[in-house]
């Protein structure tokens, strides 16, 4: 099975985070952030992989640290959970509405860095989290993950709904991009002969 597992301690921050690529979709998220706890909880029922976190972090600041490390965490442990990449799709892309909102997501397992964050989120703040975070949690993600990810809003006016559409594409995106792909058996994706 391909899981991970990653400790990360700072001043900021103290998290514990496991991660199976080849799960059921089964969760435990305490972020300390409610909001964003529903978010992994999405990203994992979504994308069929288990995940925990507990994250003890000064939210007595605010929420930035505790997200902006999750995403250090969850990239570093989606890197060591993928292994040397044989075998994958290597490619995912969804689309998904939710009413009025349509939300697109793209992922390349590349081994190279990139977001493009093409999200217009109307309210500064959802659940008592900066809005903000959301970008600063994918491009954790990228940075330690080494992923080409893009996300793009085609419609949406309802700030919980942009975010959950993206939650919810990330996950299936991840789904697909991790599974088998039987047409180049255990190969690696690339014609350079690795990712």
């Amino acid at each position: 099975m391909r899981t991970a597992e990653i400790k990360r301690t700072t001043k900021e921050t103290d998290i514990s985070l496991y991660l199976n690529l080849d799960g059921e979709g089964k969760s435990e998220i305490d972020s300390g952030c409610g909001f964003f706890d529903h978010m992994l909880t999405l990203f994992s029922s979504h994308g069929k992989l288990d995940l925990n976190v507990k994250c003890d972090g000064d939210t007595n600041v605010d929420f930035h640290h505790s997200i902006e490390d999750i995403g250090i965490c969850l990239g570093q442990a989606f890197a060591k959970a993928i292994g040397d990449k044989r075998g994958i799709m290597r490619y995912g892309s969804i689309v998904i509405p939710m009413d009025e909102t349509l939300i697109l997501v793209s992922l390349d397992i590349s081994g190279r860095s990139h977001l493009n964050f093409d999200v217009s989120i109307p309210t500064q703040t959802v659940g008592g989290m900066d809005t903000e975070l959301i970008e600063e949690f994918f491009i954790s993600f990228v940075r330690n993950a080494d992923v080409t990810l893009h996300i793009k809003q085609f419609a949406g006016k309802n700030t919980h709904h942009i975010i959950e559409c993206i939650f919810k594409a990330f996950g299936r995106a991840v789904c697909k991009a991790v599974s088998d792909d039987i047409t180049i058996g255990g190969e690696i994706p690339s014609t350079k002969g690795l990712l």
